[in-house]
């Protein structure tokens, strides 16, 4: 075959969100959890208006619903309080057109000096100068500003600095991050890791390992290099464990329940699918103790493939997969009943939720906080169900 002949490579391009009917989502993230062991689940769009609405656990005012208005799970989107003009989430912070960012719920908000986390029922405007992006970890916040990449919080997995200058405990304002040159910023993650992915597809982690996703005789390690995968078009990432795409192939690392060691998938490993991917979504994972009873809460996946479709895997007890049933995936099933195709997929341990490209936000899995954004609480649904936007 001559090589003018053979098809232009994969480039992992997601679909458009068209809004066509009010209301409309154009981005979706979740909530974040107050650890590894909180099992409270929620999740935000962006809506087309530039407000933001969320809905599902609210037990640190995840929800953004105002000082007055209580820490009641609910499983009805509302929108959050004082907040317009947003372009950006990330979790629960928000960028707006002028480059403010507005944080609510738990995390490290610099109301005071330092940084240290604190709870905010009610979007508060961070002190910084007009930020591109905003990245929002359980102990550490990352923004992306004129004059370079600066994080705070708490210094436990060193993306604030060196240990030896500031140790695991130190709670730090700002620190500016020396990042290597290279392309213009896309996106900013941050878990136990921090993450820059820049236009060219090129990722530059530091923090701790996993999922630091780079070999590395550091650990932690507080110096942004490049991870081991090129020309990534998306990736998502959480306190453990990250995925990426690439190519239409899709990449996970990190934290493995059930692994002989903490670096068994130390570096990103390709992952079966039934057709190129466009978007990877992971979940935490880990051991809690409830009763007196340890409960295991293996790892789930899920990705938007190409055509548009959803497919998951892994964890299914309460059918968060999508397929209709609550048996593990063992490999990717395809979610089931979505009247169109997505854009976007975000996926909590017990929860999964789909834009759509018309809009539309479906969701499916348990619904013990109201998850589901149905209007139904403790409702659980092992198919796809539409969220009532506001």
């Amino acid at each position: 075959m001559r090589d003018d002949a053979a098809p232009p490579p994969f480039d992992g391009g997601a679909r458009a969100v068209i809004c066509t009917t009010d209301p409309c989502a154009t981005s979706l993230v979740t909530t974040i959890p107050l650890s590894d062991s909180d099992r409270g689940e929620g999740y935000c769009a962006l809506l087309g208006d530039g407000t933001v609405a969320c809905w599902g656990a609210n037990t640190a005012g995840q929800l953004g619903r105002g000082d007055d208005a209580g820490t009641d799970d609910d499983p009805t989107p509302g929108r959050v309080v004082g907040l317009s003009d947003v372009e950006r989430l990330d979790h629960t912070c928000a960028l707006d057109k002028s480059g403010s960012i507005w944080c609510w719920g738990t995390g490290p908000f610099l109301r005071n000096d330092a940084g240290a986390r604190t709870t905010e029922r009610t979007p508060i405007k961070l002190p910084l100068p007009p930020a591109d992006h905003v990245g929002l970890g359980a102990e550490v916040a990352c923004a992306s500003v004129d004059a370079g990449i600066f994080c705070w919080g708490r210094n436990l997995n060193g993306q604030l600095s060196p240990l030896a200058a500031n140790p695991a405990w130190a709670t730090l304002p700002p620190q500016p991050i020396s990042i290597p040159n290279g392309a213009p910023i896309r996106d900013l993650l941050v878990g136990r890791a921090s993450f820059i992915l820049r236009d060219d597809g090129e990722v530059s982690s530091w923090g701790a390992n996993p999922p630091l996703g780079r070999v590395s005789s550091l650990s932690p390690d507080p110096y942004p290099l490049p991870i081991a995968l090129g020309g990534i078009s998306a990736i998502d990432v959480t306190s453990g464990s990250a995925c990426a795409t690439t190519g239409g192939v899709g990449y996970c690392w990190g934290t493995l329940v059930g692994g002989s060691s903490p670096l068994d998938r130390a570096l990103p490993e390709p992952v079966a699918a039934p057709e190129p991917l466009v978007q990877i979504a992971t979940t935490t994972a880990g051991v809690t103790v409830e009763s007196n009873t340890t409960i295991i809460r293996p790892q789930r996946w899920c990705a938007v493939g190409a055509s548009g479709a959803v497919y998951c895997w892994g964890f299914n007890e309460s059918g968060q997969a999508g397929d209709g049933s609550k048996a593990n995936a063992y490999t990717a099933v395809k979610v089931q009943d979505l009247p169109t195709s997505a854009a976007q997929v975000r996926t909590m341990p017990d929860s999964t939720c789909a834009l759509l490209t018309n809009g539309k936000v479906y969701c499916w899995g348990a619904n013990y906080y109201g998850q589901l954004g149905n209007g139904k609480l403790r409702v659980p649904s092992v198919v796809p169900q539409e969220v009532v936007l506001p």
